[in-house]
């Protein structure tokens, strides 16, 4: 989902919680609270400079590989591998700091709204520190000594760091502000080309371009525990998709939550832990089940070991685990699907108005279509863009299962631990294989990274195409649109709107953005024609379609 569709609504929610904050208390302990590293021996990092793209401490390593992702190799305990990553990855991460809270800067510019969120953050984030293991708040820490000084004035950097890693889940506890829509599937026996288990993913995390160039694999082996690989940005050691050398995967689809008011243990730490500790499908269970976690949200599990996978669905107030009988798929998407939820009133709006459920059928549909699944098969279906029955719903629909948004795309065939991982753009470009046996063989990570080259899958041509290049310049007049939608000054020329529509003809959203444009301008006619066209189209959501007709209702009382 995109967060500047959704951050608007989320900070008047803010507000209602700012009335809550004022007559808190407790929030001043958790401000100070620092981790307890006296026990974990610290070397500090002396960083290696090989070249621009290429730095070395010890075995820990970073490189840029030729399809621009960035490989990150680093070991030690919870603080060293804090520090590790931070020396090795302050460049990058102080660039996705800035990149993040700028985009929130341009969401909320009032100095007052900037002080009322931070008081909000402090408030709402109180009992987090109480909900993290102490290892992962060392490894915070260390991590946070390489943070910027620019941001202080939110929080301080250890803080700032527990946070962010809590933006999913605060931007998801703000009901409408889900920034995460995302598909994955499981498959394995009659399902996939050699009878064993193969999994993917698209992680539709959006919080614009910029923030999705550096991408961070992340090659984990810490002090106890099993090494893993995750799949995120700098700065980040929670994990959204990722998987140990057992075979064990994770990722994670958001779910329909309702605001809890304290946040607990953020998602992306608990399938961190899994990964870290868990050999089977139980084990990954029992770990979930102990943690408080305050958003809904599936856990897709792949295990190696059980040749398996289940959804583990969690939230504040419920847990429940779903298993596929007689049948060798599984598909996950952004509705509960477990007897837990059965009578859940929230999942079954959820189903009806949102565009899960839309999505779920389309992936039934691809795998009635391709059959036995293989990792170029399951590319193309993580790239797909068509609606149900191949129909052409316009790019960037979030019906589709490729919406052009996606941070990463990832591929997993847990029983010979290899991973494929997208390049960019979105899902399109390249996905680049890593062999997790190589890498974490006791090799140099120089030499283990460039393993299985030859199994890359080729980039999408798409990606190349006039339709792609349309699709990019849409995006640009999209945001025009919406600035001069919301400003008296700004007028398009007579020919900006038949333009930009024609630049993705089947998206319903073009013809709602340009109703509006024309809404603003008092120019009722041409907007009565776009609110109409939009209603001809697919329209992503329930809630969507009644705010065109309501639009459209509007429109046509201006011209009587």
């Amino acid at each position: 989902m995109r967060i500047n569709n959704r951050l608007a609504a989320a900070f008047r929610g803010i507000q209602f919680f700012l009335i809550l904050f004022l007559m808190s208390c407790g929030v001043s302990k958790s401000v100070h609270h620092l981790p307890d590293i006296s026990r974990y021996a610290l070397e500090t990092p002396k960083v290696n400079k090989i070249n621009d793209s290429t730095f070395s401490f010890n075995q820990n390593y970073l490189t840029k590989n030729k399809q621009q992702l960035w490989e990150l190799y680093i070991k030690g305990n919870p603080l060293q591998l804090g520090y590790n990553n931070g020396a090795l990855t302050q460049n990058l991460m102080q660039q996705q700091e800035k990149i993040f809270f700028s985009k929130v800067e341009g969401f909320v510019p009032s100095k007052f709204k900037q002080k009322l969120l931070r008081g909000f953050l402090k408030w709402y984030n109180r009992k987090m520190y109480l909900n993290v293991r102490e290892d992962y708040q060392a490894e915070l820490y260390g991590l946070a000594q390489y943070s910027s000084d620019q941001y202080n004035f939110i929080a301080p950097k250890y803080l700032r760091n527990l946070y962010l890693h809590g933006a999913h889940d605060i931007g998801h506890a703000m009901q409408d502000l889900a920034m995460v829509g995302c598909t994955s599937l499981a498959v394995w026996n009659e399902n996939t080309e050699d009878g064993q288990l193969l999994i993917g993913r698209n992680f539709d995390f959006y919080v614009g371009d910029d923030f999705a160039k550096n991408k961070l694999i992340e090659f984990v082996e810490p002090e106890t525990g099993i090494p893993y690989m995750s799949v995120s940005w700098p700065g980040m050691i929670g994990v959204v998709s990722g998987m140990n050398k057992e075979g064990i995967t994770v990722t994670i689809n958001a779910g329909k939550s309702k605001i809890p008011l304290t946040a607990k243990t953020p998602i992306s730490l608990v399938t961190r832990e899994i990964l870290q500790y868990a050999k089977n499908i139980d084990e990954a269970i029992a770990i979930a089940k102990k943690r408080k976690v305050f958003v809904s949200e599936s856990i897709l599990v792949g295990s190696a070991h059980d040749k398996n996978a289940v959804i583990i669905e969690v939230s504040p107030e419920n847990f429940g685990v779903y298993e596929v009988k007689n049948t060798s798929k599984v598909f996950c998407t952004n509705h509960f699907q477990s007897e837990a939820y059965k009578d859940d009133k929230r999942n079954q709006k959820h189903i009806i108005e949102s565009h899960s459920e839309y999505r779920y059928e389309k992936l039934q549909e691809l795998l009635e279509e391709k059959k036995k699944l293989n990792p170029e098969k399951m590319a193309a279906v993580l790239r797909d863009k068509s609606g149900l029955k191949d129909q052409k719903i316009g790019y960037g629909n979030e019906k589709a299962i490729n919406q052009l948004l996606a941070h990463h795309a990832v591929i997993f065939s847990p029983e010979k631990r290899l991973v494929w991982v997208s390049s960019n753009p979105y899902q399109l470009g390249e996905f680049v294989c890593y062999d997790l046996n190589e890498i974490f063989s006791g090799k140099k990570a120089a030499e283990s990274l460039q393993a299985k080259t030859i199994l890359n899958i080729a980039r999408d041509p798409f990606a190349d195409s006039q339709e792609f290049e349309n699709y990019e310049m849409y995006k640009m007049m999209s945001e025009e649109v919406s600035a001069a939608t919301e400003s008296k000054d700004i007028v398009l020329t007579d020919d900006f709107i038949p333009h930009y529509q024609s630049l993705n003809p089947d998206f319903w959203l073009v013809y709602y953005q340009s109703g509006q444009y024309y809404y603003s301008k008092k120019d009722f006619a041409h907007a009565k024609a776009a609110f109409e066209k939009a209603l001809t189209k697919e329209i992503t959501t329930v809630p969507d379609r009644k705010n065109v007709e309501k639009y459209l209702k509007k429109t046509l009382k201006k011209l009587k």
